[in-house]
């Protein structure tokens, strides 16, 4: 029997994506003398996801079966849980089970595991590239491919008089300015991302799920180390960090310099905030968690970046509230050093943006007037608070369920009321900095207030200075060829 590669797709209610997903596969170039098998896994499943599962096998001429889950209360991760035991047998099983010839023989000829999400591609000569990776070094465990968000269409292209137009709109494959604005910047931040794995040697904290060759060994590895009956856990909103974590005790754990795998992004500011909130929160439970029992030679590298939010959103808060209070206590002076941090900003987010994939010229303009990476910054900070306020809340949230209701349309964004309490707190500020103007410009007020504006600005000099030297050298390291 011939060495293969099996791929796992776990899926639920994607008959408008599995499509592609499978005729990315079909399109692979497969290394000499190996072969590839599919194992589409549907977990409850209530639309056509199967049925055209197996058609586009037949169209793409791929060894496809369709595995169908049974009392799957684990979603994402029992489904894969399921796809591996299928082949390796479940540990829990009552009866002890005689597998045949062909069953272990087939068992010996899996050399890889291709972890793939529905809603991913894999671009041409993608799988030889993760193979090689993988077959590069005994000890790797797993390898990555390079994710880039795939950009939605201008919806403008499709005439109005069409009679498929709310069939076109409904397939994803279509969008306005604000859903392509927003694919740019999920797109520029997974391109940042990569790029500071790359540098930093291409060893990665996270496999993530949408397109990951795994060595066979290193998950078997994962369940005697942990005593479990597969490799995947759902003791994390981040199964994929977790599994990964658990690897690296022993194998390495590296991203595709070359392999590129097309993502689907999330198109709303709400989908968006529901899935950053599960992967925050996912984050600082493993942090955090001591009951996990998991560790990562990267988990400086993790809390540095932690840190780095917090520091971001103290600049910003406390520059807001010094302005202010410098504003209506008649004390604020202008220095044009203040420039020098918004220069660095904008040259370093220019250059990520120009580095991004498939880049367009409005995102590079908005990116070096620090428009969009601002407005991103900002939905992440809130992000950044709500995961560490969970995680000092009582009541634990299931951040797999919250997504998926985002995505189904069941549950709806309260932008729109945080930003009409925005505007109503700058009104209401504004008026009582007109109508006490004789007070809070008295000299009293002036001289009680001022120690704490020096103090404050003095605080915020140093923090600024400290992440202007930070943008620098990340400006600094951006000066090699690699790509994201």
């Amino acid at each position: 029997m011939k060495p293969r590669i099996v791929a796992f797709i776990p899926v639920h209610n994607e008959e408008k994506s599995i499509r592609d997903c499978l005729a990315g596969l079909g399109d692979q170039s497969l290394p000499k003398d190996i072969e590839l098998d599919v194992i589409v896994i549907a977990d409850n499943c209530t639309d056509r996801t199967e049925e055209v599962a197996l058609e586009a096998g037949q169209e793409f001429n791929l060894r496809l079966k369709v595995l169908t889950t049974k009392n799957n209360k684990q979603r994402k991760v029992g489904a894969l849980n399921a796809a591996w035991k299928s082949i390796y047998g479940d540990p829990l099983d009552l009866y002890e089970k005689k597998s045949t010839i062909f069953e272990d023989y087939y068992r010996l000829s899996v050399k890889a595991i291709l972890g793939m999400d529905a809603d991913s591609r894999l671009a041409p000569g993608a799988l030889f590239q993760l193979w090689e990776g993988l077959m590069s070094a005994r000890n790797i465990g797993g390898v990555m491919a390079k994710y880039t968000m795939r950009m939605p269409k201008k919806k403008s292209l499709i005439s109005g008089d069409d009679v498929y137009y709310e069939e076109k709109m409904a397939s994803g494959d279509y969008g306005g300015p604000i859903e392509r604005w927003w694919t740019h910047q999920q797109k520029q931040d997974m391109a940042s991302w990569l790029l500071d794995l790359q540098y930093s040697g291409g060893s990665t904290y996270v496999l993530g799920g949408q397109a990951t060759l795994f060595r066979p060994e290193a998950l078997q590895y994962v369940i005697d180390e942990n005593k479990l009956d597969g490799p995947w856990q759902d003791e994390s909103d981040v199964e994929d960090m977790l599994l990964t974590w658990q690897i690296q005790k022993k194998w390495k754990t590296l991203i595709s310099p070359t392999a590129r795998c097309f993502v689907d992004a999330m198109r709303s500011y709400h989908t968006f905030r529901q899935q950053r909130n599960k992967w925050q929160s996912g984050t600082v439970e493993l942090l955090t968690n001591s009951d996990i029992g998991v560790k990562s030679k990267h988990k400086g590298k993790i809390w540095r970046s932690q840190i780095k939010s917090l520091i971001d959103l103290i600049i910003r808060l406390l520059f807001i509230l010094l302005l202010v209070l410098a504003i209506a206590t008649d004390q604020f002076y202008w220095s044009w050093v203040w420039i020098t941090p918004v220069v660095i900003a904008s040259v370093l987010n220019t250059i990520l943006a120009i580095k991004t994939p498939m880049h367009r010229t409005i995102d590079v303009i908005l990116a070096a007037l620090l428009i969009s990476p601002e407005i991103y910054l900002w939905v992440n900070l809130v992000t950044f608070i709500n995961a560490w306020l969970g995680k000092l809340s009582a009541n634990k949230k299931d951040g797999w369920a919250n997504q998926y209701n985002a995505e189904r349309g069941n549950t709806r964004s309260k932008l729109t009321e945080g930003i009409i309490a925005i505007v109503l707190l700058i009104t209401l500020a504004t008026y009582i900095c007109i109508d006490q103007r004789a007070f809070l410009t008295s000299e009293t007020v002036q001289t009680a207030v001022k120690p704490y504006l020096q103090t404050g600005w003095k605080i915020l000099t140093y923090l600024t200075v400290y992440t202007s030297l930070a943008m620098l050298y990340q400006i600094w390291k951006l000066r090699g060829k690699h790509t994201a």
